[in-house]
């Protein structure tokens, strides 16, 4: 399992990827394991240094809640949930649930689905977006048809599953657009066929 945390704040981005043991902060070297610096005490600083003031009618800008982005990937990366403040996402390659070129749910599929129903009652989520999505090989209109024919499948047991009036549903398929990785290699592709399923987190 890999988990990655994303914290984004103006021009700053901060990685940090838990379960391989490396570490990334703003592009900076990574070194290996247990050889990182260790904490040192804060460096003094002098309030009165005139590099540290505004200059006469500036202004700070106003203050902003971060938007915190967490990413778990499992192994394999046939699945992947994204988690920000306001929304989850999950991501299923379509391989674990269709065969190829097909838009029929194979036997796995139902258990994946089903469990991302139960996380979706845990949130009491009411709008629930599936989008289907396939690589660049073929037609565009093919990709189109196929991808919105899965992400149709996938909102068909999510339904089932949920069984609730209250909850609305936006079922699209894109098709090629929007890939996720590199489509000039099977690894690529592999990734960038998928269907998402996305909702709002439960307000605290």
């Amino acid at each position: 399992m890999i988990r990655t945390r994303v914290i984004l704040a103006g021009s700053l981005a901060a990685f940090l990827v838990v379960g391989v043991g490396v570490t990334y902060a703003d592009d900076g070297p990574s070194v290996p394991p247990g050889t990182e610096a260790t904490a040192s005490a804060p460096v003094e600083v002098d309030g009165n240094d005139p590099d540290l003031k505004l200059p006469e009618g500036a202004t700070l800008a106003a203050a902003k809640v971060l938007d915190i982005k967490t990413v778990v990937e499992d192994q394999s990366g046939d699945e992947r949930r994204e988690d920000t403040n306001s929304d989850v996402k999950f991501a299923l390659q379509a391989e674990v649930l269709f065969g190829k070129d097909s838009a029929k749910l194979g036997a796995q599929a139902k258990a994946r689905i089903t469990a991302i129903a139960d996380e979706i009652k845990a949130q009491n989520a009411t709008r629930i977006r599936v989008f289907g999505f396939t690589d660049d090989l073929g037609s565009s209109a093919h990709g189109d048809v196929l991808s919105r024919q899965r992400a149709n499948a996938v909102h068909g047991i999510l339904e089932q599953e949920l069984n609730d009036s209250n909850v609305t549903y936006e079922v699209r398929g894109y098709g090629e657009q929007y890939p996720i990785a590199d489509n000039s290699t099977e690894a690529g592709r592999k990734k960038n066929r998928r269907v998402e399923i996305s909702f709002p987190r439960t307000e605290s």
